[in-house]
């Protein structure tokens, strides 16, 4: 009954009614409640009063603009700095920038089938067959659209051609192959996909003609001078249709035809949009990315900016692949690369296909207790948590080897699902909530939720913090201490700037030696890791045209069948196993250290915020007290962007050393491209081997080292300058008011009383979502279970 009484005897807050309240022209209560219905009624609420806050927030913002727009910019004696806040009120801020999660797999994963169950649309994107897989990017979100909407966008004419240049150097011979490179010709898989990109587009004997002449052929398919293709339909049934063509493809049939789709190799990427969806909330894009990336490069560049763009990635792996492999090896370091270099903050493992098991074989080899198996459905379900249990503790080992201790990640209980979107819609053998699909739902409205909640917390604030000093502009009294006052505070300023640099370098200072040791573990290894790369153990059959590729794009190759071959991270990654927990360690958030940065840049802000709660204490002046919460909410808001660029900046210091290295290695790529001829391949190896050779002799990896410690430095800078300049901005305004200035502005008293009422309801509206969510959860736990046995 004591959990009866922390719920039942409460009453959420009573939030100010009319603060709330819409003018009835432009209340639109049907289309919020639409875009809220993803969301159980808890959720529903508590989205709505942010969304309330977060509009009311708009016009006060508006409003205070229009009123102050002819008494500032019309009088040339206005300071500019009181300008300045003029134009921080009609900053026109998104109302949520979307959540990226990426499904993240190989062919026949099943990525395709779990987005088609999370959105309940069931076969809506083709999934893969024994010749049919999807072929690029596909994003799929929930808009305000009434109709299913989908753009295909293709390669500029630009991108295209590069690609078509490189194509046919890939297939261009100039002299007589032997029998054995003859052999290897004919089986090369490269070879085989680049002439089926020109038969597609050009049809057959295509691949006979050299780049001038494809460049005055007529593609077959009509290609928009936009380069991009709007699909729409009123039926999710009928946009998939009309959608299959571009985004899955066929291979060669056995009479050597081309596939019937003639533009799939212009395909950059697909966007697709939902109507309003009862399932996926707006703000939320599922992103299919294919697990290798891609032979073009711009299409590749694509490919790794998505990955990097996700703030959550989901590694998709089919039952009969979770317990090995490469494939699944790489698309787990390749997540785990997004996180040190990009946006990513959680990784999890989504196991599919659970719903297969073979009952005689899995009895046979069963080892767990003495329990009798009745059932398969207890079979699949038993194995199953066998499989979380497992794939949880290998998951959490590699991701506690490459991150920092307090990740964010590692403090997940599980980070493994165990899903089956066919169980989903037949449920033969498992219940709706025992596929994981409806779990897989609630994580990303609580992702959304979190993200709403935060970013009007901090628009409200900013914006009580703007309405504070513009009505202080009315306030006349003491002025001639103003000046006093300011000098002091621009002291302490750029003392504490001092500190901050200092912080900083002590911050990045333990990157040093990891750094040395992984540049003397690289240059022990890298003819070993080098031979790995270009050694097949069945000899050159097959691997001279896929050598010729890595060469063309500068020791990269991707494509949608092979492993994604990379010479240049291949050789670094021995200083990025010695560097990864150090630098994961730099970017971390958390309890300060020496080496997180973040934490440091948090304390230099609270030192600051410190400081301004000491104006208006000593005289208690109204002035000084609206001056005081001004400054204190504006460091808030450049320090809180400030995390933001530096996140942008983490991806090109971690991509350094392999950036490094491939510049430093292009001339001996090129030299080897150019090879043909008898024993081409045997003599690419050799050119590539001797230029890293030479290279490494030269000092490769150590100039790879100081250019990402230059990156670093160049960090340090950039952090330095904005918040000496921000700052300078901030403070200049804050003391730019004149006798002449009171009597010119426009009263915005109400204006300030209004946000004053928002910045307060803030707390209220974070309480009553607190409420409401542990009176859900007690009716939850009180409740008899639902889950029953499924029919048989």
């Amino acid at each position: 009954m004591a959990e009866t009484e922390d719920f039942v005897g409460q009453e959420p807050h009573p939030v100010d009614d009319d603060l709330f309240k819409e003018p009835m022209k432009k209340r639109r209560r049907s289309d919020r409640d639409q875009r809220f219905r993803a969301f159980p009624s808890v959720e529903q609420s508590a989205l709505k009063e942010y969304e309330k806050l977060e509009t009311r927030t708009r016009r006060v913002l508006s409003n205070t603009y229009q009123k102050l727009i002819q008494s500032v910019f019309l009088d040339d004696s206005i300071p500019n700095g009181v300008k300045y806040l003029m134009l921080l009120t009609l900053i026109e801020k998104p109302s949520l920038d979307a959540i990226y999660i990426g499904l993240f797999g190989s062919t026949g994963a099943g990525k395709s089938s779990l987005i088609n169950a999370i959105i309940q649309q069931a076969m809506f994107l083709p999934v893969s067959g024994e010749s049919l897989c999807t072929s690029c990017i596909v994003q799929v979100r929930s808009g305000c659209c009434e109709q299913y909407e989908a753009k295909i966008h293709l390669l500029s004419d630009q991108e295209w051609k590069e690609e078509l240049k490189t194509l046919t150097k890939l297939l261009h011979r100039t002299e007589e192959l032997g029998g054995e490179e003859v052999d290897a010709w004919d089986r090369d898989e490269v070879m085989e996909e680049a002439i089926w990109k020109l038969q597609i587009l050009y049809g057959n004997g295509a691949e006979k003609k050299n780049y001038e002449e494809l460049l005055r052929a007529k593609p077959k398919g009509k290609i928009p001078t936009s380069r991009i293709i709007t699909l729409k339909a009123e039926e999710a049934g009928e946009l998939s249709v009309k959608l299959d063509p571009y985004i899955r493809t066929k291979r060669r049939d056995w009479l050597g035809e081309s596939a019937e789709t003639q533009i799939w190799p212009l395909i950059k990427h697909v966007e697709v949009t939902l109507p309003k969806s009862e399932l996926i909330p707006e703000g939320v894009v599922l992103v299919d990315i294919p697990g290798t990336g891609d032979f073009n490069s711009k299409r590749d560049e694509m490919w790794k900016k998505t990955i990097d763009k996700c703030s959550v990635i989901w590694v998709i792996s089919d039952i009969e692949r979770v317990s090995g492999g490469r494939a699944h090896e790489d698309l787990l370091n390749e997540s785990i690369k997004a996180c040190q270099r990009g946006f990513c903050r959680d990784i999890a493992l989504v196991v599919t296909k659970t719903d297969k098991l073979y009952l005689p074989e899995y009895l046979r080899e069963r080892k767990v207790g003495n329990q009798a198996i009745q059932s398969q459905r207890e079979a699949v379900l038993e194995r199953n948590e066998m499989i979380k249990i497992q794939r949880n503790r290998i998951l959490k080992e590699k991701l506690k080897r490459k991150l920092p201790v307090d990740c964010k990640v590692l403090e997940a209980s599980n980070v493994v699902y165990t899903v089956s979107a066919q169980e989903y819609w037949q449920q033969a053998l498992l219940t709706e909530e025992e596929t994981e699909i409806p779990k897989l739902r609630e994580y990303i409205r609580k992702r959304l939720l979190d993200k709403k909640r935060r970013m009007v917390t901090k628009y409200v604030t900013e914006a009580f913090g703007l309405l504070l000093l513009t009505d202080s502009f009315s306030c006349t009294d003491n002025l001639p201490s103003e000046y006093l006052h300011m000098s002091g505070l621009r002291g302490f300023v750029e003392e504490k700037i001092q500190l901050l640099e200092k912080a900083i370098d002590r911050c990045f200072a333990p990157i040093v030696q990891p750094l040395q040791e992984g540049v003397r573990n690289a240059r022990t290894s890298y003819r070993r890791i080098l031979g790995a790369c270009l050694v097949r153990s069945r000899g050159n059959r097959g691997f001279h045209q896929t050598l010729k590729a890595v060469c063309l794009k500068n020791g990269i190759y991707a494509s949608r069948t092979l492993a994604r071959i990379d010479l240049n991270a291949a050789i670094t990654q021995p200083i990025y196993d010695q560097i990864d927990p150090v630098f994961g360690g730099i970017f971390r958030a958390g309890t300060p250290t020496n080496s997180a940065l973040i934490p440091h840049i948090d304390a230099f802000k609270h030192s600051l915020q410190e400081k301004m709660m000491e104006i208006g204490i000593r005289n208690g002046r109204k002035h000084d007290s609206y001056k005081k919460s001004f400054l204190i909410q504006e460091i808030s808001a450049i320090l809180g962007g400030l995390e933001e660029h530096i996140l942008r900046k983490k991806r090109k210091i971690y991509e350094s050393l392999t950036t490094s290295v491939q510049n430093d290695l292009k001339p001996c790529y090129e030299e080897a491209a150019q090879i043909t001829g008898k024993k081409a391949c045997e003599r690419m190896k050799d050119i590539i081997r001797r230029g890293v050779d030479r290279q490494v002799a030269e000092g490769m990896f150590e100039r790879a080292q100081e250019r990402m410690q230059h990156q670093f430095q160049q960090l340090k800078n950039g952090i330095t300058e904005k918040v000496k300049s921000s700052i300078a901005t901030m403070l200049t305004l804050a003391s730019s008011q004149g006798d002449g200035l009171y009597k010119e502005l426009a009263d915005v008293k109400s204006e300030y009383k209004e946000m004053e009422k928002l910045h307060r309801s803030l707390r209220e509206v974070a309480e009553n979502a607190v409420l409401r969510q542990g009176m859900q959860d007690f009716l939850l736990r009180m409740s008899p279970s639902k889950a029953g046995p499924p029919r048989t």
